[in-house]
């Protein structure tokens, strides 16, 4: 399993309704900008042992970030010591904009 999507292939997967999609961005940048990818949940990172209970452990997660630093490195990793398969997206939510997705 590739540990990273391409904001194109998150798309193809949204377009197929595969995806099940957590954003992770830290709570004052999520504050500041309210807006997610469609279909994508809000997670605060800083809780992620109380809320990956709630994530499917059939299926892919894709997690993303503002630009993939530290926050989704971390939560991947912790959702992975949970029996996750997740990845990230590549560049976060400003390639996701940028992509014009």
């Amino acid at each position: 399993m590739n540990e990273t999507v391409s904001p194109r292939q998150l798309q193809d997967m949204l377009t197929a309704s595969t995806a099940t999609v957590c954003d992770v961005r830290r709570r004052a940048d999520y504050e500041a900008d309210p807006r997610t990818i469609p279909g994508a949940v809000w997670h605060d990172p800083e809780q992620v042992e109380i809320w990956a209970a709630q994530l499917p452990k059939d299926k892919q997660v894709t997690i993303y970030c503002a630009r993939v630093g530290s926050v989704s490195k971390a939560v991947q990793a912790a959702l992975e010591q949970k029996g996750l398969a997740v990845q990230y997206l590549e560049g976060g939510l400003a390639a996701w904009d940028a992509a014009g997705s």
